[in-house]
């Protein structure tokens, strides 16, 4: 089932998840849901936050990313065989020099901006079977990895840039949690149905 992502504003996405145990409710349904929900809004990403659930679940899927020419033939295979959920992940140690990209988030639609991350990591996690890993990644996967885990953590993209940006993304942020942006996948606005006292 499809589910609605939540928009920029809601304060699900500002506060720090909570780690779940393998006897949350309907965890594998839920799993399944966000995958065909990120699916269905062309993400590579989708924490659990996103779609209102202050849980330390995301997954991450970067196929579509092998479709791009930039990278060589072999970060295309291996960006194209990498899928994975992660439940109460946790970074051990993040390396290497900075490196920028234009990121982008489901629930900020329409705001693109560049995001420097260290361009390796370590993480532990659970998988779906609730089997302990600890692996290394790199690179976009690494990125994406980084993002996703930022929204456990109660932490977006837009708080990563310069203070200017921000001030020039206040408007564009401002609208998209009133509803006043175009996206074509289902959408939960916090500032629709109620209004701010």
């Amino acid at each position: 089932m499809i589910l609605p992502i939540v928009a920029y504003g809601d304060p699900v996405l500002k506060k720090r998840a909570s780690e779940i145990s393998i006897a949350y409710p309907k965890l594998k349904e839920t799993i399944a849901n966000m995958y065909e929900t990120m699916y269905g809004a062309y993400g590579v990403g989708l924490a659990a936050p996103q779609v209102g659930l202050s849980i330390r679940l995301f997954l991450v899927d970067t196929s579509p990313f092998s479709e791009d020419e930039a990278y060589s033939a072999e970060e295309q295979a291996k960006l194209k065989a990498f899928k994975q959920t992660f439940i109460n992940a946790k970074i051990i140690a993040e390396s290497g020099e900075e490196w920028g990209f234009n990121e982008g988030c489901l629930s900020i639609p329409n705001v693109r901006e560049d995001v420097f991350r260290k361009p390796k990591l370590k993480i532990e996690y659970l998988d779906e079977d609730f089997n302990t890993h600890v692996k290394e990644f790199e690179g976009l996967i690494a990125r994406v990895i980084q993002h996703e885990y930022d929204h456990i953590e109660g932490v977006l993209f837009t708080d990563k840039v310069s203070t200017l940006k921000k001030r020039l993304l206040k408007g564009k942020l401002n609208n998209i949690s009133k509803g006043k942006t175009s996206v074509d996948y289902r959408m939960r606005f916090p500032n629709i149905s109620k209004k701010r006292s």
